[in-house]
């Protein structure tokens, strides 16, 4: 096959299991742990390596900030023979006793747009539960807890995340936004999982989602430093760890 248009990557590139990592810089973080690894491509905000993890061939790739640019990611990966899929990377969250936490959703509520694109608003976007169960085992055997609770996925970050000049200017209180997601029971707010969870059921990918908690609600309280690197660390750790447990335990061919 051809390279395909923004990944620049082929079937010949691409293991059955990929990593999404919103920065493509983080990418770099959880290369290191492979062995035999290949830099596909950076083309824009896609990095994209294949290596191996205690004996499984695993990709790993960005998507970059927002559901439009992870819906193409998804469907360049899939084009190259992916089974299954794990966002891995950070999450804001409206429950202050989960900062440096783990949120893995069984569902996402889909306040995007991008997924709309794909199917009716009817649709709902569930992850896969092996795959869910798989990642909990692994976040508890490395000692952090894990929240299973419900994500929405926004499409504005300075509209509906984090007060901005422009927001104060216009009264816009994102307040109300995270009050009305507390109400319904939200754990966290980022602004990719619902599209990937809506497009990866389409495919037949099995699909989850791996969060740290690195902000509290309009970033009241954030991770930083020393301990955001170790958690930073840890995250990749328990995706990969994830992944090699999923493989000797469903067998997805």
């Amino acid at each position: 096959m051809e390279k395909t248009l923004y990944l620049k990557c082929d079937d010949k590139d691409i293991a059955k299991y990929v990593i999404f990592s919103g920065d493509p810089w983080r990418v770099n973080i959880i290369k290191k742990h492979l062995d035999d690894v290949k830099h596909i491509a950076f083309s824009r905000e896609y990095n994209t390596y294949t290596g191996n993890y205690k004996g499984v061939k695993v990709t790993i790739s960005s998507t970059g900030i927002g559901a439009p640019s992870a819906a193409i990611a998804m469907e360049e990966m899939y084009q190259c023979g992916m089974k299954v899929a794990l966002r891995m990377g950070t999450v804001m969250s409206l429950k202050d006793n989960l900062l440096g936490e783990y949120i893995v959703p069984v569902g996402s509520i889909r306040e995007e747009s991008t997924s709309k694109t794909y199917v009716e608003a009817t649709y709902p976007a569930i992850a896969d539960f092996d795959l869910v169960e798989t990642i909990n085992k692994t976040v508890l055997e490395h000692g952090s807890k894990v929240d299973n609770g419900l994500n929405a996925t926004l499409d504005g970050f300075y509209s509906q995340m984090h007060m901005s000049k422009l927001a104060e200017e216009r009264n816009v209180n994102v307040y109300e936004i995270f009050e009305k997601y507390r109400k319904l029971g939200v754990s966290g707010i980022d602004m990719e999982s619902s599209c990937m969870m809506v497009v990866g059921r389409l495919m037949n990918v099995k699909t989850a989602v791996l969060t740290l908690v690195t902000v509290l609600e309009n970033l009241k309280e954030s991770l930083v430093g020393k301990a955001r690197e170790v958690k930073e660390e840890e995250l990749c750790k328990i995706a990969l760890d994830s992944i090699y447990k999923y493989e000797k335990e469903v067998h997805i061919k």
